[in-house]
């Protein structure tokens, strides 16, 4: 049976998106796509050298027509900033596809939701297939939905953090009330928190640093694949429930008595 991820009419066999900042090497970084599985790239825009043709950017390095290229608006402080920047990777990545990122804070880089959504809005005007990176705001996130997001990408935790899933019960409702893809993105640190994300019923998960800083990118790339795959289909397969006392795996009824029980 078919069991696609559909995000803006196009198809994709991996639920794994990787981000391509801070690997050591470009060779890292290439090694770690080809590994994971991944069909689909993000890449900050506004971090790429476009004034001198002759360097090389990461838009060298890959195949894009094996790869959905996802140009993001990383960097970007304002609504005014993230259209500009937006509207470039349209031109750069030849792609409608954008991941929205507001974020003003420099410190804990938490995204401004506000922001984010009249971005988003006047970016589905244009025509873009926007994927917004949020807090876990299930409101927000139904918002989004209405004005037209192609998917919603709550965070799990910080940026780059390594903690972990700190959302689940935000991420849970935002998945139960969500009618287009839901994509965990940030925070995450090990396949066991993108299984985690996918055993909940979320569509995705992006991951980043966890990857690109690993000691090995490749075979973190590879494991995360693994979790993800593990994940979707522990989802699918419907997991028993939750119960306070233990239940016998072994049969309790019909069960032969020792001789001296008998007697």
């Amino acid at each position: 049976m078919a069991d696609d991820l559909v995000i803006g009419g196009k198809t994709f066999k991996s639920r794994l998106i990787l981000g391509t900042g801070r690997y050591r090497t470009m060779e890292d970084m290439v090694a770690a796509v080809e590994a994971s599985g991944t069909e689909m790239i993000t890449v900050a825009i506004r971090r790429l050298d476009l004034d001198d043709p002759t360097t090389k950017t990461i838009l060298d390095y890959l195949d894009w027509d094996r790869y959905q290229i996802l140009p993001n608006t990383a960097g970007c402080a304002t609504v005014e900033e993230a259209l500009f920047v937006a509207r470039l990777g349209r031109e750069v990545g030849k792609t409608d596809f954008v991941k929205l990122e507001v974020i003003p804070d420099p410190k804990y880089l938490f995204p401004d939701g506000a922001a984010t959504l009249e971005a988003a809005k006047l970016l589905v005007e244009d025509g873009f297939i926007v994927l917004p990176y949020i807090h876990a705001d299930p409101t927000l996130a139904k918002r989004l939905e209405e004005v037209g997001c192609a998917t919603v990408m709550p965070l799990g935790s910080a940026i780059g953090s390594g903690q972990g899933i700190h959302t689940l019960e935000e991420v849970k409702i935002i998945i139960e009330q969500a009618s287009v893809p839901v994509i965990v993105d940030a925070g995450l640190a090990v396949p066991s928190d993108a299984a985690k994300a996918l055993e909940l019923g979320a569509d995705a998960v992006l991951v980043n640093t966890a990857i690109a800083q690993a000691e090995d990118p490749a075979l973190m790339g590879e494991a995360f694949k693994h979790g993800v795959e593990a994940g979707r289909k522990a989802y699918l397969s419907g997991r028993i429930p939750v119960r306070e006392g233990a239940i016998a795996s072994s049969p309790t009824t019909d069960v032969p008595q020792p001789a001296a029980a008998r007697s």
